[in-house]
């Protein structure tokens, strides 16, 4: 039996970061339960819903039969509902969507992560989590400083992450992740130390570190990008300061005992993200929800991002896809190396010439020539002073 992530996507927010460059909304409280509703019905009409979206997989291949003996071919061992905040939801909305997940496919759920926001962690909620199957709770803390978390537009503030942690552990949530990002506003060296040091204290299992991207998609980075002053932009670090944070990163993480296993992300020894790493590694995973992914090994489709024409298809037996690929041998190549060398143990080059029928040398030896990446007969990852621009590298590698 063959391995399966399920994500759930929850768009809404109290408030919209100013950094953000995500599809979510803040709307009003009660279109809530309409949009789980939605969900569900999409969790449990997925074969018939695809069916008529032009999606091929899903019909025939959830049941594989041997001999007398027919069962599943896929187990669902990951979920992750993500967002938004979808920590905003009551609590029996979540446990609402879990529900329908495990009455509609054969689940081992060794991972059930929910995304939350501190200010949002009250231990009724903590507790009915634990209740629902929830095991891990990612947290979107950014920055342990006020002044950073106020030009960002965040919600909570330091005291927060203190009140919140603790509920967590207490309701019994024993795997917790903390995400940071790396050159938000009026941040500096001195007070990036501090979230680090922080953040080492509390003891999160996980942690992610993002650097600040700047594009039109948020409001800051548009200003970023016009050259204006608003959202606080003209106290944004430059991007030397942002990779010195990063290294920053690596160093004091792993002097704490963390695993860096992505360019991303640390873990403590065997705590990585199950549900993730199936996007790095290519494996199988669907998607619920407005603008949800999904990766069947050969196709990747995704749902239309606007949470309302969402809840409007799916009540009248549609699903509103918005993008629909069936991948060629070229562009899974393509995916094989990028995706895999995001993750620091890297790819076995040999492996994947052989799977493809292609030679790579032409495509590694110059970025080895370069230092960019280091080569070990047929394993090949990033070099570790290189991280902090990997774009770049995926760039000329896939040129």
């Amino acid at each position: 039996m063959r391995k399966l992530g399920i994500y759930v996507q929850v768009p809404f927010c109290q408030t919209k970061c100013t950094y953000c460059n995500f599809h979510t909304g803040v709307v009003a409280s009660s279109r809530f339960a309409p949009y789980v509703e939605a969900v569900c019905r999409e969790v449990r009409e997925h074969r018939e819903l695809f069916g008529a979206a032009g999606i091929s997989w899903g019909s025939g291949e959830w049941r594989v039969t041997s001999g007398e003996q027919e069962g599943p071919e896929f187990v669902v061992d990951t979920v992750y509902i993500g967002g938004g905040t979808p920590s905003l939801l009551n609590p029996v909305h979540l446990q609402n969507v879990l529900d329908a997940i495990r009455e509609t496919f054969a689940c081992d759920l060794a991972e059930v992560t929910l995304e939350a926001d501190p200010e949002t962690v009250e231990a009724g909620k903590a507790e009915a989590w634990v209740r629902a199957g929830i095991n891990r709770v990612s947290f979107g803390l950014q920055s342990f400083v006020d002044k950073e978390l106020l030009a960002a537009g965040r919600m909570h503030r330091r005291a927060d992450i203190y009140r919140a942690v603790p509920i967590l552990r207490a309701a019994g949530i024993r795997n917790i992740s903390f995400d940071l990002i790396a050159g938000l506003p009026h941040q500096t060296n001195e007070s990036w130390r501090q979230s680090l040091e922080e953040l080492e204290a509390l003891a999160p299992e996980h942690v992610s570190v993002y650097l600040l991207e700047v594009d039109e998609g948020s409001r800051l980075g548009k200003e970023l990008l016009q050259g204006g002053g608003r959202y606080s932009a003209g106290a944004v670090p430059s991007e030397d300061e942002m990779a010195d944070f990063y290294e920053m990163a690596q160093e004091n993480l792993g002097a704490a005992g963390y695993h860096h296993y992505e360019i991303s992300n640390w873990a403590k020894p065997g705590l990585e993200s199950k549900h993730n790493l199936k996007y790095w590694r290519r494996e199988s995973y669907l998607g619920f929800g407005a603008g949800a992914h999904s990766f069947s090994g050969t196709e990747r489709w995704a749902n239309a991002h606007d949470a309302a024409e969402y809840v409007k298809a799916v009540e009248s037996g549609r699903l509103p896809i918005e993008q629909h690929e069936v991948l060629t041998a070229a562009r899974a190549l393509e995916e094989e190396l990028f995706l895999g060398l995001r993750q620091l143990d890297g790819i076995d080059v040999g492996q994947i010439e052989r799977a493809y029928g292609v030679t790579l040398a032409s495509r590694f030896d110059p970025l080895a020539a370069a230092g960019l990446v280091m080569r070990e007969g047929d394993l090949v990852r990033l070099a570790g002073e290189k991280l902090s621009i990997s774009n770049e590298v995926f760039v000329e590698l896939l040129k």
